[in-house]
């Protein structure tokens, strides 16, 4: 039987549909050097997708996909957690850098 295309609403209003590769090669980037396993990596966009696809809906915005990412690799590893943060939230100088680093920090304590 066929899934149903997951279809993934960028901000700017793109619609394209959901890939589990994609997710899976911007991990891969994030935990290079990292002791982190590929098969860490497959099964954490594994768990995402699946939970995308039982909330039952066809559409979800990137911004949510987003986050699913970045609160799983925070708990994995906290240098590829600063590194997917830096190019999915476009920090646009220092300052914002510092205070996601701040935020890491209080989650942790």
């Amino acid at each position: 039987m066929e899934e149903t295309p997951l279809i993934v609403v960028k901000k700017e209003g793109v619609r394209e549909e959901f890939s589990r590769e994609k997710m899976l090669r911007g991990l891969i980037k994030a935990c290079e050097k990292r002791p982190v396993s590929l098969k860490t990596l497959e099964d954490m966009c594994f768990d995402i997708e699946k939970e995308l696809r039982n909330q039952g809906c066809s559409e979800v915005k990137s911004e949510l996909v987003g986050e699913m990412v970045m609160d799983r690799l925070a708990k994995i590893d906290e240098v590829a957690y600063v590194r997917f943060a830096s190019v999915y939230r476009q920090f646009k100088d220092i300052n914002v850098f510092i205070d996601e680093l701040k935020d890491l920090i209080k989650k942790e304590r």
